[in-house]
């Protein structure tokens, strides 16, 4: 008997977790919209950063192994890792405000 209660329980618990967690959160401020994107454009950065990195420690292996084996073949042509630079964020132009409508006057009767 008490095992089913504590399913019970339990299963009540599940079902307000779920409705918490489909409640609807407020729309973001600007500024927190703007630090969002910048959090993103940062990220896109670090992994072009990391994407750099690989390509170089890519390329110092493989000519460490060309180096060293005898049957190695020579290298194919690739391009050269292209180093994405110092991080540089410009936040995007505000939209202008769009003009508020203005009321219908009202009829004269």
């Amino acid at each position: 008997m008490s095992a089913n209660i504590r399913r019970a329980s339990w299963a009540l618990v599940a079902c307000l977790g779920a409705s918490l967690a489909h409640a609807k959160l407020p729309a973001p401020t600007p500024e927190a919209a703007a630090k969002a994107q910048e959090g993103a454009a940062k990220a896109a950065w670090a992994g072009k950063v990391d994407n750099y990195k690989l390509c170089l420690a890519q390329d110092r292996t493989a000519a460490a192994y060309r180096r060293t084996a005898k049957d190695a073949k020579p290298a194919a042509a690739t391009p050269a890792c292209a180093d994405p630079g110092p991080f540089v964020y410009t936040p995007p132009e505000p939209k202008p405000a769009e003009a508020a409508p203005t009321p219908a006057a009202a009829p004269k009767s």
